[in-house]
């Protein structure tokens, strides 16, 4: 059948018809909120280049996890700005490091929250990049040790689940001997499966303080142009035993997203990350687009390409916004 028979503008004329045969659904349980976290009191430090995202102290960033678990966001991801860093990377490994204490916080208010570490070299280091620098370049499985601690370290403080970023060949099959060793059987590992050295994390680098101080990241993290590639990487780290595998940035890789869903049966996670928040509320600033409007059609493409869970910092705006659709406020 065919026109005038078949007119597909019957199932777009209201809004109640358009969500009854909605395709592809974005919920609060999709949801996963990167936070910053660093030392000190009573610290929340706006990120000039990422507005409405802070730097928190623990307390702070305690009472923020509250109130975004009481929002029915069931993740946060930490990332911990220290008060010292050395070429070693050292702040990252003691009990008592600004993200040890601020899980340990998290924990004691709201327990139900689930909480991921980022295990990463990259914020502790005095060079910036992310491992153990030998020779001018990063060390591979000299880092692998180091990033076993940082885990270690991390579970022991409470995470229910470690995210390795660093890219390092062998990482999350050693960071999951290390916690099965150690007794820690029941910490998941999300991986940075496919993350691609982009032009889109510069926001980021700022929030965190986190930039190379010479090079940069292209000879660890992925090529851009790269398709095929990152289903190896995916396939190595399911067989190294992660639990989700994540894809990061998302808006750019989108058909990576959707090849890694076909490709395997773990939950998959994409990472929209900071450039992409940014250039959002940038051109909304400008009048140039709505940015709620274009918030919400982005993370929901992402869900589309096939990621189950989305890494966002729009996470409590799309929260909020998501209860007031359902008339929950």
């Amino acid at each position: 059948m065919e026109f005038p028979t078949v007119r597909m503008r019957r199932l777009r004329r209201t809004e109640s018809v358009r969500r009854m045969v909605r395709e592809t659904r974005l919920s609060v349980e999709d949801l996963i909120a990167p936070l910053f976290v660093c030392p000190g009191e009573n610290v929340r430090e706006p990120v000039a280049s990422m507005p409405g995202v802070a730097r928190m102290s623990q307390d702070v960033l305690a009472r923020e996890c509250e109130e975004l678990f009481e929002l029915g966001i069931p993740a946060v991801l930490l990332f911990g700005i220290p008060d010292s860093k050395d070429a070693n990377a050292s702040s990252a490994l003691t009990d008592h490091g600004v993200i040890q204490e601020a899980v340990r916080e998290i924990k004691k208010r709201t327990p139900e929250l689930l909480v991921i570490t980022d295990v990463c070299l990259c914020e502790y280091t005095s060079h910036g990049h992310c491992g153990i620098i030998k020779d001018g370049e990063v060390d591979n499985d000299a880092t692998l040790l180091r990033l076993e601690e940082m885990a270690l370290s991390h579970a022991r403080a409470g995470a229910d689940m470690v995210a390795p970023s660093d890219m390092m060949d062998g990482r999350v099959g050693a960071i999951r001997r290390a916690l099965d060793e150690n007794g820690l059987y029941q910490v998941g590992i999300l991986a940075y499966s496919a993350k691609y050295a982009s032009a889109f994390y510069g926001p980021f680098r700022d929030a965190a303080d986190s930039a190379p101080q010479f090079g940069d990241r292209r000879a660890y993290q992925m090529d851009p142009p790269n398709r095929r590639e990152a289903l190896r990487e995916v396939a190595l780290d399911v067989a190294e035993g992660a639990d989700i595998v994540m894809v990061k940035p998302a808006l750019a890789y989108l058909d990576v997203i959707h090849e890694v869903r076909q490709a395997v049966d773990l939950p998959v996670a994409a990472y929209s990350v900071s450039g992409e928040y940014a250039m959002v509320l940038a051109a909304a600033e400008k009048g140039w687009i709505d940015g709620e409007r274009v918030m919400m059609e982005l993370l929901t493409g992402i869900r589309r390409a096939g990621a189950d869970l989305i890494l966002t910092y729009f996470a409590r705006k799309v929260a909020s916004r998501l209860r007031i659709q359902a008339g929950v406020e």
